[in-house]
């Protein structure tokens, strides 16, 4: 297991959040989206999005998360949370409001360089002591069918599928998703 340590984002961070986005979708996704649309995605923007989220969060129960790898001479940022109270994004089609004691996991990457040395456990378990925090009593999280390191990485800590499931319409491709809940034990 790596040396490494969780943190609340800083907003001198967005730059690397949205660096991490961009590689590892870009890598981990690569079979599930046509090559244009990862092309596309843009750092730039996306700093601009994690500095909001870092600086102007739309509640005090929306958190960004960082996790760091500590070497030798110098520290690396290599993975991000990003969670709050589950909204509309978190819905299946038709779905009615998710109660307020619902967390809502929006983004949990890892660069995959970095991958399979406990950051992912550790960005989550960060995560779930804050909802606790919070006062939230389960949380869910959208996961991509196809996506099997995440699903298994999310069942490996208690995670199951709900039974909602929605497909994102991508450039006239549907990717299909499926949601995964966890009751938080308090």
């Amino acid at each position: 297991m790596a040396l490494g340590f969780v943190r609340p984002a800083r907003p001198t961070d967005a730059p690397e959040i949205a660096r991490i986005q961009v590689t590892t979708w870009r890598s981990a996704y690569r079979r599930m989206f046509p090559a244009h649309i990862l092309a596309q995605l843009d750092a730039a923007a996306l700093t601009e999005v994690w500095a909001t989220a870092i600086t102007a969060p739309p509640s005090p129960r929306h958190r960004v998360l960082i996790s760091v790898e500590q070497g030798e001479s110098a520290e690396h940022v290599v993975g991000f949370a990003a969670a709050g109270p589950a909204d509309e994004q978190a819905l299946a089609p038709s779905e009615p409001p998710l109660p307020d004691s619902v967390a809502a996991v929006t983004d949990l990457l890892v660069e995959p360089r970095w991958g399979r040395r406990g950051h992912g456990s550790r960005l989550l378990a960060a995560a779930v002591d804050l909802w606790r925090e919070d006062g939230f009593g389960s949380a869910v999280a959208w996961v991509y069918d196809s996506d099997t390191a995440m699903r298994k990485f999310l069942g490996s800590a208690g995670w199951e599928p709900d039974g909602a499931g929605r497909a994102l319409d991508v450039d006239d491709m549907l990717v299909p998703q499926l949601r995964l809940h966890v009751a938080l034990d308090v």
